[in-house]
């Protein structure tokens, strides 16, 4: 009491004090508790603010938060439109494995806001060299590991409008896969022309993973990259598709070590799909449609051999009918005077 009576206006602080504590513990009306404030009408809001006490404090409190948020931020602090419409993007990424009849092929699909922006379906299977001691234990000799990608990976992507990206991972992590696909536009004779391609492949792997590798020399992670890599290109707006096996030569940071990628029954399409888990229109890989035209060119040349002996006949028997019909001239004089 006597700190009150000597400090001036610590009364008023005081009465601010209380004044907002009862503020937020006021009780509200019901219908203020079940439903957010923007979503009331403008006039029962007011009604509501009039009558509950305190509210005239929290609207005031809610104004002023409102107005930080909204506030603009010096230079160099905001993110970027494009980030922020990334973080907006809800993305999914669901693997869908089991539902290919093939058990070496996974499938993997990206979802952006409900809507399907990255369908794969693929194969794939890295040979990896790697050092061992020799018998000696002086001399060094190279082995291989066969790598498979497995079902039930780990898997994680994104969607651009140029540029999209799938992870895979495998064996707790001991292995991981990342494609990146860009779609660019280039200027033909035909005027401009959109394509999109496979520009990097990036596989990480543990040679301390003992069910690969066996007694690895400098066992621990490596990367393997692609340089300059221009895969899978395909006509914006159509899916990739080839079943023939396709390998692409990595890079390792293992030295002078070079892991190969063996990819095959790939279905691919990163950009552009219309339909929710459909797969636009294929383009074929070139060895594809060189098998299809092997296959096919015998069945042809089977069809024309066909048509030619069937049309040689029609025209022996038509022959032979209008032969038979004619009369027939002796070919010795002798028999001419028989005639008549």
């Amino acid at each position: 009491m006597q700190a009150d009576a000597e400090a001036p206006g610590d009364e008023a602080v005081r009465r601010l004090e209380l004044g907002t504590a009862s503020a937020f513990t006021a009780p509200r009306p019901p219908v203020l508790r079940s439903l957010p404030r923007e979503r009331l009408p403008a006039r029962i809001t007011m009604q509501a603010d009039a009558e509950a006490p305190g509210n005239e404090a929290v609207r005031r409190l809610e104004l002023g938060t409102a107005a930080a948020l909204t506030a603009p931020r010096p230079p160099g602090t905001g993110m970027r439109s494009d980030t922020m419409a990334q973080i907006m993007a809800e993305q999914e990424v669901e693997n869908l494995s089991g539902l290919s009849t093939n058990p070496e092929k996974d499938i993997f699909v990206v979802r952006e806001n409900g809507t399907t922006c990255l369908m794969a379906e693929f194969a794939a299977k890295f040979i990896v060299p790697y050092d061992v001691w020799a018998s000696n234990y002086v001399d060094l000799i190279t082995e291989q590991a066969d790598i498979s990608l497995t079902r039930g990976a780990e898997v994680k992507g994104r969607c651009g409008h140029n540029e999209s990206e799938l992870q895979v991972f495998w064996v707790d992590r001991a292995y991981a896969l990342k494609l990146l696909f860009v779609k660019e536009s280039h200027n033909t004779s035909k005027g401009p022309e959109a394509t999109w391609r496979l520009s990097k492949v990036q596989f990480v792997y543990d040679s301390t993973e003992k069910t690969h590798f066996k007694d690895a020399v400098s066992a621990g992670k490596h990367t393997a990259n692609s340089h300059h890599l221009s895969a899978l290109v395909t006509p914006a707006g159509k899916s990739y598709e080839c079943q023939a096996q396709q390998t692409i030569s990595l890079a390792s940071s293992d030295p002078q070590k070079t892991v190969t990628m063996i990819l095959s029954a790939v279905h691919i399409q990163p950009f552009d799909i219309i339909s929710d888990f459909v797969f636009s229109e294929e383009h074929k890989c070139p060895v594809d449609e060189r098998e299809q035209l092997e296959e096919t060119l015998p069945l042809i040349l089977g069809l024309i051999l066909g048509l030619v002996i069937v049309v040689t006949l029609v025209i022996y028997h038509i022959h032979h009918k209008m032969t038979a019909n004619q009369v027939q001239i002796p070919r010795d004089r002798s028999q001419y005077k028989h005639m008549g």
